[in-house]
């Protein structure tokens, strides 16, 4: 980590040194430039002392580093820069454990190559979102998968860029699947990003992050906000963290929960908005050694600037702009306004939907925001109530009544919740696009009695991580506890195994596939069931007049972001129907969009389908706890 931040703050320097020569044309004052240099002089000066400190090296999971030390140090920079520089060692230990090689390696793939751009609206001329191809037309002529080697580093930088106006879904590249098993096309984080001297300004979130890292994907002179994970204490900060790096964390009650949000806004000097929404957490193992996802899309800046609508929550850019205020961007971006950067390409978060043409942005964005929300909309803003406004939008409400579909959700992730019948069943209620009013006025108890609805949760089996190409010690990123799967209302039947369409490494990628089938609604009023001897949790009786027509087109949706199939992260319902309660532990954000056919269904799936359902008694989920090579990794 130190000979990043050295090379880093010595690019910054010597920019800092270019500029100031530059600029004395326009009388900034030698002083001026005499205090930035012992200012980034100050800065080496911390990071080379922070070598000497801290030298005590613990073993922590990489998404749970220890908390920094917090001994004294001569000055601010000297004590944050200390404790990034312990955080990394670390994480460096860590990974050269695991791997056996040394952990500064950039990682093994070949520089990016440009792509031809298949756009499904070529089929479908609705606007919807592009998801790429996985036919051979994808790879670029004159190149080929398996001629890419394992020397060049996986996020080498591009040599050309690519513009998605329409918006694209891709696997992330990795190591250890170069020549992916099926054929689709990946990104890299420096097609993410672009070229960095092209960047003006970004936003970054992120769970876990790895400053030092991330640092050296842009230019010194780039002002960066980056929303990072809270401390303990769960309030909201800012802090300047490196020259022209804002962090600010978002509030947590009583500390409790995360933000798990994983997204980039990269504005160019062009004007061109960038809109990134990944499952990849900001340190190299995510982009090297797993699988994530990444949907991006490009928008052009507006002709002129529309005015500003506070009525409109629900489009897309309304939305984003919710999140930023909620995750404590708003007094980040003032601090930068206010203090070297006063000519930002947003001046206020408002300026988002104002500035920038969102008309091709097809996908619905799904928002979970942490804490108490309560009563009609706000219900609707966020979680999986959030998701369930979403699929209403899209069209594909399953309906009541005899028109009424069902829907099988598949649900990829790669950390397992608490779950209870009465739980699962509303997250399917939202899912199908069914009002939390209705659910609300169904009697607690009866809701809690309903048997499991058609959910797969898709967690990779211990087997599947063996087999794996970093084996058990690669699975460290991957969450389910020996209580969990052992408690006695555990819904074991529904776990099927996890294996990446690209190969046998292990995915981080959240997803959730949702296909129709034809099924009665899990609810029956008395009056149906009379004569069966027994409530049936299979049927329901609705007024007709809720009765809706199915669109045809659509055979179900996705969703991709950072949620995981989690009570924390989609939120908990409670109240009634008239006044609806959801309480969501964590922050997330990911997106949603329709799937057409099957053949979408193929290219978006990050896992082999139909998924291979556990078996009883010989199939186990990964469980790091129950794991010797992890444990004598963690005392070596």
């Amino acid at each position: 980590m130190d000979e990043y931040m050295e090379r880093a703050l010595a690019s910054s320097l010597k920019e800092s040194k270019a500029n100031a020569s530059s600029s004395r044309a326009i009388s900034i004052s030698d002083s001026e430039d005499d205090d930035n240099d012992r200012f980034q002089s100050e800065l080496l000066q911390a990071i080379r002392a922070s070598k000497t400190e801290s030298s005590r090296v613990t073993t922590q999971s990489v998404y749970n580093p220890e908390p920094p030390s917090q001994s004294a140090r001569s000055t601010p920079a000297a004590s944050f820069l200390s404790e990034r520089a312990q955080m990394e060692r670390e994480r460096l230990e860590r990974l050269k454990r695991l791997r056996g090689q040394d952990a500064d390696d950039g990682g093994g793939m070949s520089p990016p190559t440009k792509r031809q751009h298949i756009s499904s609206s070529d089929r479908h001329a609705n606007g919807r979102a592009n998801i790429a191809s996985a036919s051979s037309s994808s790879v670029p002529s004159g190149s080929s998968a398996s001629s890419r080697t394992a020397s060049t580093p996986i996020n080498s930088i591009p040599t050309s860029e690519q513009l998605f106006w329409n918006g694209e879904l891709r696997p992330t590249a990795n190591k250890h699947s170069q020549s992916r098993q099926d054929g689709k096309p990946t990104f890299r984080l420096t097609e993410v990003l672009g070229l960095k001297s092209d960047i003006s300004f970004a936003i970054i979130a992120s769970y876990a992050t790895s400053i030092s890292w991330i640092y050296e994907f842009f230019a010194p002179s780039t002002p960066v906000i980056i929303v990072a994970q809270p401390d303990q204490s769960g309030q909201p900060t800012i802090k300047n963290i490196l020259p022209n790096w804002v962090m600010t964390v978002p509030f947590l009650r009583n500390g409790r929960g995360c933000q798990h949000m994983k997204f980039m806004l990269i504005f160019y000097k062009t004007g061109r908005l960038r809109v990134v929404i990944s499952t990849a957490n900001l340190i190299d193992h995510d982009w090297r050694d797993i699988e994530n996802a990444v949907w991006l899309q490009d928008l052009p800046p507006r002709s002129a600037p529309i005015p500003h609508d506070p009525k409109t929550i629900d489009d897309f850019p309304s939305i984003m702009q919710n999140v930023l205020r909620a995750v404590n961007v708003r007094p980040a971006l003032a601090n930068m306004l206010a203090n070297d950067h006063p000519n930002l390409p947003i001046q206020t978060i408002s300026n988002l939907r104002m500035k920038w043409d969102w008309s091709k942005v097809k996908v619905k964005l799904i928002p979970s925001i942490a804490g108490k929300h309560e009563g009609w909309p706000n219900v609707i803003l966020t979680g999986h109530t959030r998701l369930m406004k979403a699929v209403r939008d899209m069209g594909l409400r399953t309906g009541k009544g005899k028109a009424a579909k069902d829907l099988v959700i598949e649900s990829q992730g790669s950390s397992i919740g608490t779950y209870s019948t009465s739980w699962i069943n509303e997250f399917h209620w939202s899912a199908r696009g069914e009002s939390a009013e209705d659910w609300l006025d169904e009697p607690k108890a009866r809701r809690a009695k309903l048997s499991w609805p058609p959910v797969k949760i898709v967690f990779p089996s211990l087997k599947t991580v063996r087999d794996s190409v970093l084996g058990e010690l690669g699975g460290g990123t991957m969450f389910c506890r020996t209580n969990q799967w052992e408690a006695s209302k555990f819904p074991r039947e529904l776990f099927h195994d996890s294996n990446s369409t690209g190969g046998r490494v292990l995915m981080h990628t959240k997803m959730i596939i949702a296909t129709y089938r034809p099924k009665k609604s899990i609810f029956e009023t008395s009056r149906q069931s009379k004569g069966k001897g027994k409530e049936s949790s299979d049927s329901e009786t609705e007024p007709e007049s809720d009765d809706i027509e199915i669109q045809n087109d659509p055979i179900g949706w996705a969703y991709v972001g950072s949620h995981n199939f989690t009570p924390s992260a989609w939120g908990t319902l409670s109240g009634s129907g008239f006044n609806p309660v959801l309480n969501v532990v964590n922050y997330e954000l990911g997106i949603a969009f329709p799937l057409y056919d099957a053949k979408d269904v193929e290219r978006v799936s990050c896992f082999q389908r139909p998924a291979r359902k556990y078996v009883s008694g010989q199939d186990r989920p990964w469980i790091q706890e129950e794991s010797q090579l992890l444990r004598e990794s963690h005392q070596t």
